[in-house]
Order: C-alpha cells, then sequence, then structure tokens
C-alpha cells in the first residue's frame, strides 16, 4: 500500500473522491497487521471509512484519517490518557482542536498510546502497555506522545495530534524521524485537553513534512472562547511561511545543549546539519546559557507541583475507575488512586505535593518560579539577536526498552534539551536530520513567542537541503510484542 503523506493524500482525494475512504479502510488493516508490534493505537474508530466517505470534498483535508493522542477528548471515542483510572471514560464532546479538524474535513482515525497523563519521556509508562519505536523494536518511539509518532512513523496514519509539557511532541518525533512542532503557549486551545501542568501543557501536530505541520497548525491555531489562556493574536500564514528565503537570518547554537551529556553520535549529525543550514545563507553564532541544568530542575518541581493539583480531581466518584465503595472515604480514596495510579504518575503527585507543603513551598516551588523567569528572559534575550536558537532535541539516540525506567534521573535528564521552551511559553519545532546506527536523531530550532512561522520556514529549508522532501515511513518492525487496540465507534 502506498503510504502517503498527509498533503499527498489530499491531492488524492482532490482528483479521486473514493480515495479518503479506501485510505480509512486500507490504514485500519494495516493497522491491524502490524501495530501488535507497536502499539501505538489505543482505541480504534472502525466508522472511520464510514466517515470517511461524505467528508471527502469537505475543506482543506477531503476526509483524510488523522490520530489524536489519548490526553485530548473525543466525542464517543474512550478517552484514558493512557491511565487505568480513565479506563471507560468517553467524552460527551470534542476538545477545540480536534472539533476544528473535523471541521476542515478529518476523520478520526483513532486513539494513540501514550505515557500516563503525559508522565514519562519513553512511552514506556502507559497502564496499556509501551509503544514500540517503528525503526527498531527493542527501542522506545520517546513520549509522552509516544504512539502518535510512532503511528505516523510506520505509516498507520498520514498525521496526529499530539501534547507537549516538557518535550512530549518533539521528544518521540526526534526517536522516530517524524516532525514536530510544540506551537507557543496560547497558540492552541487546550479546551478538551486533559491536564497534566496547566502553565505549559500545549496541543501540537506530528507529521512526515513541514508542509503538514504547517496546514494542521493552520487549522487548529487561534483564539477559542473556551480557553481563557489561548491568544487572541491574528493566526499568520503557516503555507506562505514554507516559500520564505531564510538567507540572511542569523541563528546561534546553544553551546551547553551540544556538552557533556550529550551523545558523540549525535553531536556529529546534529553539526553536520549546522553546515547545511549555514549552506543556506543563514549566519550561525554560538551563545551559551549557563542555567540548562537549572532548568531542568526548576521543569520538575513547576511541573509535579501542577500534576498533584490537576490530578486530585480524580477520586472514583464522577468517571473513570469506579471499585464498589466499602469502609471510609480514606480507604476508598486510598483504593481508587493507589489502583489507578501508576508508578510515574504517583512519584510526580508525591514529589508536586512536597514542593507545595508549607514547609517547602518558598525553598522549592517559589524559587523554581524564579528560574523559570530567568530562563524566560535568557531565551527572549537571545531571540532579540538571533531569528532561531539551534541544539539537538535529544541528547541521545533512542535508549533501548526498560533502559531508562529502572532509573528516573536518568528518564528526566533526557529532557534537558526541550524543556527551557516549556518554561518560556516559546514554539519549538523537531526536524529529522539523520541517522545514527540506523535510529533517527532530529534538530531543535526555537523561535520567538508566536513565531511559528520562521520554525517552519527553516525547517522547510531544512527538510529540502538535507532530507530531499518528506521523510519515508519506517519499515514494519520485528514480530512479536503487544496485543492490538481495541476498537471503538465515533
Amino acid at each position: 500500500m502506498d503510504i502517503p503523506t498527509l498533503w499527498g493524500a489530499i491531492q488524492a482525494a482532490e482528483s479521486d473522491p473514493r480515495y479518503p475512504e479506501e485510505l480509512a479502510s486500507d490504514l485500519l488493516d494495516r493497522i491491524r497487521r502490524i501495530d501488535g508490534d507497536i502499539n501505538s493505537f489505543l482505541t480504534l474508530n472502525e466508522r472511520a471509512p464510514g466517515d470517511a466517505r461524505p467528508a471527502a470534498g469537505v475543506g482543506p483535508l477531503h476526509g483524510i484519517p488523522i490520530a489524536v493522542k489519548d490526553s485530548i477528548n473525543t466525542k464517543g471515542l474512550e478517552t484514558t490518557a493512557g491511565s487505568r483510572i480513565l479506563r471507560g471514560y468517553v467524552p460527551p464532546y470534542d476538545a477545540t482542536a480536534v472539533a476544528r479538524l473535523i471541521s476542515a474535513g478529518a476523520v478520526i482515525l483513532g486513539k494513540t498510546n501514550m505515557d500516563e497523563f503525559s508522565m514519562g519521556s519513553t512511552g514506556e509508562n502507559s497502564a496499556f502497555g509501551p509503544t514500540r519505536n517503528p525503526w527498531d523494536a527493542s527501542r522506545v518511539p520517546g513520549g509522552s506522545s509516544s504512539g502518535s509518532a510512532a503511528a505516523v512513523a510506520a505509516g498507520l496514519v498520514p498525521a496526529a495530534l499530539g501534547a507537549d509539557t516538557g518535550g512530549s511532541v518533539r521528544c518521540p518525533a526526534s526517536f522516530t524521524g517524524t516532525f514536530g512542532i510544540r506551537p507557543s503557549y496560547g497558540r492552541v486551545s487546550r479546551y478538551g485537553l486533559i491536564a497534566y501542568a496547566s502553565s505549559m501543557d500545549q496541543i501540537g501536530p506530528i507529521a512526515r513534512s513541514t508542509k503538514d505541520l504547517a496546514l494542521i497548525l493552520s487549522i487548529i491555531a487561534g483564539r477559542d472562547p473556551m480557553d481563557l489562556t489561548s491568544s487572541a493574536a491574528p493566526v499568520p500564514d503557516y503555507l506562505g511561511a514554507l516559500e520564505w528565503d531564510v538567507s540572511g537570518w542569523r541563528a546561534a547554537v546553544i553551546r551547553e545543549a551540544v556538552g557533556e551529556g550529550v551523545d558523540e553520535r549525535v553531536s556529529s549529525e546534529f553539526w553536520r546539519a549546522v553546515d547545511a543550514i549555514s549552506g543556506l545563507g543563514v549566519d550561525v553564532e554560538e551563545v551559551s546559557f549557563g542555567w540548562l541544568d537549572d532548568a531542568l530542575a526548576a521543569y520538575y518541581v513547576i511541573a509535579s507541583a501542577e500534576a498533584s493539583s490537576n490530578l486530585a480531581r480524580y477520586d472514583g466518584i464522577r468517571y473513570g475507575l469506579s471499585p464498589p465503595h466499602s469502609g471510609d472515604w480514606r480507604s476508598y480514596f486510598e483504593r481508587v488512586r493507589g489502583g489507578g495510579f501508576g508508578r510515574e504518575v504517583k512519584v510526580r503527585i508525591m514529589l508536586g505535593t512536597y514542593a507545595l507543603s508549607a514547609g517547602y513551598f518558598e525553598e522549592l516551588y517559589i524559587r523554581a518560579l524564579k528560574v523559570r523567569r530567568l530562563v524566560a528572559d535568557g531565551l527572549s534575550s537571545a531571540l532579540r539577536k538571533y531569528r532561531v536558537l539551534l541544539s539537538p532535541t535529544m541528547p541521545t539516540p533512542p535508549p533501548r526498552i526498560g533502559e531508562r525506567t529502572a532509573d528516573s534521573l536518568a528518564m528526566y535528564l533526557m529532557d534537558v534539551e526541550t524543556i527551557p521552551a516549556s518554561l518560556a511559553g516559546l514554539p519549538a519545532l523537531s526536524v529529522p536530520i539523520g541517522r545514527v546506527d540506523g535510529l533517527p536523531v532530529g534538530l531543535q530550532l526555537t523561535g520567538s513567542r508566536m513565531d511559528e512561522p520562521s520554525l517552519l520556514a527553516l525547517s522547510s529549508a531544512i527538510e529540502d537541503e538535507l532530507l530531499g522532501g518528506p521523510v519515508p515511513a519506517a519499515s514494519a518492525p520485528r514480530p512479536g510484542g503487544p496485543p492490538p487496540p481495541s476498537t471503538g465507534s465515533a
């Protein structure tokens, strides 16, 4: 079966109205054949081919299937955020980003696997089994939007929505050789997104070309009255930005981001990409930030504190896991949360509660907020001089399954490159730039607030220069692995 990019599928649909229905049917068959080895989908929309038929010719997406991370609400499709505590929850409404895709003609193919409540960098913390990397099933695909990136990389869907708090779109994009963008905070509505850390959560697309990212972002971006943190800033012409001439731009490599702790093979691919960027006429210099390690610590204090507050609502009363009531309220509450939350979620709730406690609030939480301001000011200052900041997206190639979960600190350190943009609310985009021993490597572009067009323009130029166009889908992984996804209807 031909495995198209989103833009390629749209072109096929424009010439043949039957194509969207056939594509949806073919993709469901492909998922059933090979996703048992990847575990990228948790729920399939078996009605997708039928939904695609009337959607053909509707809006810019013409009935083309798109997948959605399982932390983003989809009306009529189970949404669990990768957690037992939400097993069986079927939202009565669509998230704004999903509703806008459907209005533009998209068909939701299914819900993708993820680290529970977006807490993880490898895709292994799901209550429903780890997602595996389509390029090597013994490796992680990155997290927390693991299933979205793996499904796109494996050619199971042309594009997908993820959500990024500390790197959850960019990390799996880098590890699977796809493109992923975290928009500026407020650029895309968070209405209908199950919260992890509300001051940093942001929905963003994953695809196999820059043009696909630009198209999806143009549809989901913009003010939403249901989300008061969404920005009223006009949505620019993202597709038009792909034609910009980047020669004469100034960019800077973050010196510490290519230093200690970065795999030498990743550094080699990164500097090769920097040379290519220079060859495009971009003036590349270096900039130094002494707070990179402090940013990592601040992020985990702030994100865990917000998580401890956001996840307090999961009590077994209103939705999700609800075992038979017996005993007093305290024992029931302990049973629900003890059985419903996984280990990593419990760890972060405890860390966050500790940071917010009376004896440590000033010492930990307030200090972390001060570091956040330092990071935001430092990045803003640099971006007044440079159009884009450059760094590896991830410091290492994809680890093996199980390699990082035994050591929480090692897993947290994987986020060192992606966290600064999250703390500052800035847009950042991961571009695939090469391979290390057959495993993908990504380059991260970070820009000024609401300047996604510059990131898309440079990404498109890099794509043409280094990759010669959209990236191919991965070959099928080795046999064996997790069970196939459940099915549902929209």
